[in-house]
Order: C-alpha cells, then sequence, then structure tokens
C-alpha cells in the first residue's frame, strides 16, 4: 500500500499566517495578501525557496476551499492583515532597527540591509500557537530618496545656465558627493549612477541611483557650491585650530 502524503499545510490558522494576515480577511484583501506572499515566496526570491512557494499556494487552496460555503452566507468579521514593516530608505540601504505593534505588543526587530517593497520579513514563533509571522515589507521614500524595486530616486536642481552650456554638475547623493559632465544643449533629463541603489541581497542585483534634473533658478552655480564648500571647510575656529 503506498503510504499517503501529509498535506503542505494542517489549518487555516497555518494558511492565514503564511499569507501574512492573522484571520479573515475581505476578497480584495486576501488576494492581495496572496500576491505579495507568493510574489516573496519565489525561489527566485531573496528569502523564498521552494518549500514556502508549494506551502503559500497550498494555504491559498485550503482558504478558497474553506470559504466557499460561506459565499451566501452573512459577511464574516474581517481581521486585519498583519502590521506592514515600513523603512525608510536609509534603513533599506544600511539596515537597522525598527518598531512594529502587533496588536498589544510593540516589538523592536533588527532588518538586514538590501530589504525591497514587497519582500516579507519572517518572526520565528511570533504567531498564535508559536507559528512563524512574515509581515510585508514597504519601502517609503524621505522626500529625498524614494526606492522603486532594486534602484533610488532623487531629484537634482540645476543652473539654467548649466543646461544651456554645459559643465561639471556636482551630485549630493547620499554615498557622497558625485560629479557628472552635461553637454550644453544635449541634456538627458534623467542620469543612472551606477551602483548607487539598494545593494545586492539573493537573487536581487545591486540596483542604481536616478537622478531627475530639475531646472531651477535658484540653484547655486558650479562656482557658488565650490565657494560654499570651501567656506564650510575652512571655517575661523578650523584655521585657528
Amino acid at each position: 500500500m503506498r503510504a499517503r502524503s501529509l498535506p503542505e499545510v494542517v489549518s487555516t490558522r497555518e494558511a492565514y499566517a503564511l499569507l501574512g494576515l492573522s484571520g479573515p480577511a475581505e476578497s480584495e484583501a486576501l488576494t492581495a495578501a496572496f500576491r505579495t506572499a507568493i510574489k516573496a515566496a519565489r525561489p527566485d526570491a531573496p528569502g523564498g525557496d521552494d518549500t514556502r512557494f508549494r506551502k503559500t499556494i497550498a494555504a491559498w487552496r485550503l482558504i478558497q476551499q474553506d470559504t466557499a460555503p460561506l459565499a451566501l452566507a452573512a459577511p464574516a468579521h474581517c481581521v486585519p492583515a498583519l502590521p506592514v514593516v515600513g523603512l525608510g530608505p536609509d534603513a533599506a540601504l544600511n539596515g537597522g532597527v525598527v518598531e512594529v505593534r502587533l496588536g498589544r505588543r510593540k516589538l523592536r526587530i533588527r532588518v538586514p540591509a538590501g530589504l525591497r517593497s514587497g519582500e516579507h520579513l519572517r518572526l520565528k514563533a511570533a504567531g498564535d500557537g508559536g507559528a512563524d509571522l512574515y509581515l510585508p515589507v514597504l519601502v517609503r521614500g524621505d522626500g529625498r530618496l524614494s526606492a522603486v524595486g532594486d534602484d533610488l530616486h532623487m531629484t537634482c536642481p540645476v543652473p539654467l545656465r548649466l543646461l544651456e552650456d554645459g559643465g561639471r554638475l556636482e551630485i549630493e547623493t547620499h554615498a557622497g558627493p558625485r560629479s557628472a559632465w552635461l553637454v550644453g544643449g544635449h541634456q538627458p533629463l534623467r542620469l543612472r549612477l551606477k551602483g548607487l541603489g539598494l545593494p545586492a541581497r539573493g537573487a536581487r542585483p545591486q540596483g542604481h541611483l536616478f537622478v531627475t534634473l530639475q531646472p531651477s533658478e535658484d540653484a547655486p552655480s558650479a562656482a557658488e557650491d565650490l565657494l560654499v564648500r570651501f567656506t564650510r571647510v575652512w571655517t575661523p575656529d578650523r584655521l585657528a585650530a
């Protein structure tokens, strides 16, 4: 007699936890949670693997089977999805510690560098009955930098004369100043600085920094910017020392 294989997911509680939910949710929220979870569980995604990928699919099927007979019944009480782990660009670049509230608990979680939006952060045995929780990650912009996939984006004010005549442009990036040479009258609207995006992690490659040039009459010229830098370094206090 052939042995019967065990199911990938044994309970709806485990199924909801695998989708990053603490219980039943509305149809749209449930579908969104599944799409996010299956994307992060793909074997070629950072933190994903074959076992979790299969279990996520099995969890979705089990929830669908469990909720199908209730289609004509009164709507069930909806339990909100698990909280999103919100990161700023600096935390996505370098890692760090973030606070997450789970019900009445406030957890301080150390996150690794290189997390992307759409990925999940695993909390071991943090759920009901000691189940693992997978919290969705969202990298939010901070007004200076924003993240899209592997890449970072920023804007840089550029003097109109520099765009017209060309010359050297100094860009203050999160990794320090970088230089670019502009050709008068033939400017791209956006520059790519290679390797200054989110760091490589798992199967995800090193990202780039895209700089959108913003024409501005108030932006300092190259000479004015150099003077500001010189003044900042050679202050009276530094000279006195």
